[in-house]
Formats: C-alpha cells, structure tokens, sequence
C-alpha cells in the first residue's frame, strides 16, 4: 500500500500545512507536492472541491485513489501507511496517549486562540474590512491567557523539554506551527515566556533545515522588529 503515490497539497501559510510539510520532509516519506495558493482562493475552485477536497481546505492527500482531509488524521493515516521513527508518534501506549492528548487539546486552545487572533487582526484588514480595537484586545487576551497555559502546564514550566516529554514529536511540531502564526501581526509570543521560547529553539533545531523552509513565507512576512532567522 505505501508504494502508491503520494500527493500533499498544501500552502505554507497554513500552520498545519506547514506542519505536516516538516513531517513528511524529516521522515523521507516520498510524496509530490502540490501547493495551493489560499491567497488565490485556489482551494475553493470549483475542480479542487470536486477533484481534491470535498471540504475546501488545506492540507490534504490524496494515496492513489484515497483521498484524506484533515490534518491531524492525515497524520494518523501516514503513521499506519509508513515506517517511521517512533519518537514522532510513539508505540509504546502511554507515551502514544501522551501525543494524542495535546493532539486533541489543542484545536480548541492554541490552534483555537492563535488563529482567531491573527485572521481578526491580519487577515480582516487584507479583505478590506473594518477591525474593531476592542475585538482585537479581547483575542489577544485570550491567546495570551492560552500560551501561558501552555508553558506552565506543557512545558511544566521549563522543566519538560517537549510537549509530550523527554523526546521530540509530532506534538511539537503542530505546538510550534500553531505559536509561529501570530509573528506575522507583530506579536512575538517568546516576550515574557522563556521556557517556550527555549523550547521553541529545541523543535526549530530538531527539525531543521525543514522548519525554516517551512516558516520562509511566514519569515518574509514578520514585522522587522521580531527577531526570526537571519538569511530569510
């Protein structure tokens, strides 16, 4: 079954693009891309809904004649398919249950928190509309409120080096994707979190160079007085 062709189809500004573009690239698992422009409203064609994705989103595969939404079961699905090493979703039941936990906890917090914040306040004035100031503060609170959270109780406040644990996994990379995202309205989500910006560091240096290959557009776009790698 893993010698059928694999399709990804993606775009870089999307976090879980960009994460499952990093997984793919680290774990040698061969796959065609095919990059969608979000910007272009490419993903909402007529022929991508009918052809690719019934949803109209992004990421997706299609293996062989299977075709697969979602992010995160699309990761569950490549662990099944493919051999890869453990450390990124590991066999040993406890440890596996681990990742799976910030799995699902974060749609409804980091994910949840850092992409309202930034569609409101960098996407919203990109589509010409009006930005309500108090709506802006409200999100803001609210992303704040959740990467503290998840410092203290993900990071165990420094004393964790990665989000399920001793080893690096899949859960950091999604972690890392999601708190990259909001750099690009000028908020740096490392100010006042030094255990999260070390870890951070950890993931981007682990993962490399396919973190910042990832990150490149995302780089480009971040205000000049947030530090990100030099040569982007």
């Amino acid at each position: 079954m893993a010698s059928r062709a694999l399709k990804y189809y993606y775009d870089l500004l999307s976090q879980p693009s960009r994460a499952l573009y990093i997984l793919l690239e680290q774990t040698k698992i061969p796959f065609e891309k095919c990059p969608v422009a979000l910007r272009k409203f490419e993903n909402r064609s007529s022929e991508f809904v009918q052809n690719i994705n019934r949803f109209g989103k992004l990421p997706c595969i299609i293996h062989g004649d299977f075709k697969l939404a979602e992010s995160i079961a699309i990761f569950r699905y490549l662990s099944r398919e493919f051999q890869f090493d453990d450390r990124w979703y590991p066999k040993e039941p406890s440890d596996r249950a681990r990742v799976d936990e910030y799995l699902e906890w974060q749609h409804a917090n980091i994910r949840a928190q850092c992409a309202q914040f930034f569609i409101y306040s960098w996407i919203t004035p990109l589509l010409g509309m009006e930005v309500d100031q108090a709506k802006v503060d409200r999100l803001r609170k609210n992303m704040i409120d959740c990467l503290d959270v998840f410092e203290r109780e993900w990071l165990n406040e420094g004393r964790q080096p990665f989000v399920a644990g001793k080893e690096l996994s899949f859960a950091d990379v999604v972690a890392a994707c999601e708190i990259e995202q909001p750099k690009m309205t000028g908020f740096d989500p490392r100010v006042g979190r030094p255990h999260l910006a070390a870890w951070m560091e950890r993931v981007r240096t682990a993962t490399n160079p396919h973190y910042d290959q990832a990150h490149k557009i995302l780089y480009k776009y971040t205000p000049k007085e947030i530090e990100t790698p030099k040569g982007e």
